[in-house]
C-alpha cells in the first residue's frame, strides 16, 4: 500500500514539474512575442522623433534613418515662430475635445440605455433609423449647405463640437454594454421611488465606468484629430484648432515652394519633411503624455462593482 502511494506521489510530482516547465516555456515565448510586437509599434514613433530632429538636407540625401545624422530644430523654430497662435490653437483644441467628448459620451450612454430597455415600445423602430444613417448619407455638399446656410456654423465654436457630438457606433457599443446590467437594479430603484434620470445618473452610470472610459478615449481622439470641420466652417485664424493650424502652415510652405519653382526664383529650402515630423510630435505629444495618467481610471473601471456588497 505504501509503495502504491509513493508511486502515485512520484507521478503527481512529475506531472506538476512538467506543467510548471510548460508554463515557464509558454510565458517566455509569450513575453518574447509581446516584446517584439511592442517594438514594432514603437518603431514608427521613434522614427518620427529622430526625423523631427534631423535636418532637411540629411533627410533629402539619406532618407529617414534610425539615428540623427545631422541635428536640427529648424522645423520647430518655424512652427513656433508665433507661439501665441500655437497656444491659442492648443486652447481651442483642448476646449473642443473636453466639451465635445463629455457631451458625446453622455448622449451615447443615455441613448444606449434607453434603447436596450425592454419596456420601451419604439426601440426597434428608432434603432432602424440609426442603422440607416450608418449605411447611407447625403454626402458632403448637402451636409455643408445644411450646416452653413441653415444651422449657422460659420465661425462658431459649436461648429467644431456638434458634428461629432453623437456617434451611432458608440451608441451601439453602449447599448450592448447596458444589457449586462441586471434589470432588477432598475426595478428595485423604481420600487424605492427613484425617477428615470436618477436611476440613470446614480445607478447606471457608476456601473458603466469601463464603458465611459472606453468611449471617452475614442471620442477624445476623434475630437483631437479632427481638422475637417475646422476647414469647412472656420475662417477666423484665432479660432483654428491645432491640427488645422499646423496643416495650413505646411500647405503654405508647399505652395511657396511650387510657386518659386514655376517662377524660377531662388528661395531658401524650407524644411517640409522635418516640419511634418515636428508637427506630428506637437500634435500627438499631449495625448501620449496624458494616457499614463488615464490608465488608472481604466483599471479602476474594470474592477468597480466586481465585489458584491
Amino acid at each position: 500500500m505504501q509503495q502504491a502511494i509513493s508511486q502515485q506521489t512520484a507521478v503527481r510530482r512529475r506531472n506538476v514539474i512538467k506543467i510548471t516547465g510548460d508554463r515557464i516555456v509558454l510565458n517566455i515565448v509569450g513575453y518574447i512575442l509581446l516584446t517584439l510586437f511592442a517594438l514594432i509599434c514603437v518603431l514608427p514613433f521613434y522614427l518620427i522623433i529622430v526625423s523631427a530632429f534631423t535636418s532637411e538636407r540629411a533627410i533629402m540625401v539619406h532618407g529617414f534613418s534610425m539615428w540623427i545624422r545631422e541635428f536640427s530644430v529648424e522645423g520647430f523654430e518655424i512652427i513656433l515662430t508665433n507661439p501665441a497662435l500655437i497656444a491659442r490653437a492648443y486652447g481651442n483644441t483642448i476646449g473642443v475635445t473636453v466639451i465635445g467628448s463629455s457631451i458625446a459620451v453622455f448622449l451615447a450612454c443615455m441613448a444606449g440605455y434607453v434603447l436596450q430597455r425592454k419596456d420601451f415600445a419604439w426601440r426597434n423602430a428608432i434603432m432602424l433609423v440609426f442603422y440607416f444613417t450608418m449605411l447611407f448619407s447625403g454626402g458632403l455638399t448637402p451636409y455643408y449647405i445644411l450646416c452653413t446656410r441653415y444651422l449657422g456654423f460659420t465661425n462658431q465654436y459649436y461648429a467644431l463640437i456638434l458634428p461629432g457630438m453623437f456617434s451611432v457606433w458608440n451608441m451601439i457599443i453602449a447599448k450592448n454594454y447596458m444589457r449586462s446590467i441586471p434589470d432588477e437594479i432598475v426595478e428595485s430603484a423604481k420600487i424605492d421611488g427613484a425617477g428615470e434620470f436618477r436611476i440613470y445618473l446614480q445607478l447606471i452610470l457608476p456601473l458603466a465606468t469601463p464603458l465611459l472610459a472606453t468611449l471617452g478615449l475614442f471620442t477624445s481622439l476623434g475630437y483631437w484629430n479632427n481638422w475637417m470641420d475646422c476647414m469647412l466652417f472656420i475662417r477666423e485664424r484665432n479660432m483654428y484648432t491645432l491640427q488645422y493650424f499646423l496643416q495650413n502652415m505646411l500647405r503654405s510652405i508647399q505652395a511657396l515652394r511650387v510657386v518659386a519653382e514655376l517662377s524660377g526664383l531662388v528661395v531658401p529650402v524650407m524644411p517640409a519633411e522635418n516640419m511634418k515630423m515636428a508637427m506630428t510630435l506637437i500634435v500627438t505629444g499631449p495625448i501620449i503624455l496624458a494616457y499614463p495618467f488615464a490608465q488608472r481610471y481604466f483599471l479602476k473601471g474594470l474592477t468597480i462593482g466586481a465585489v458584491k456588497g
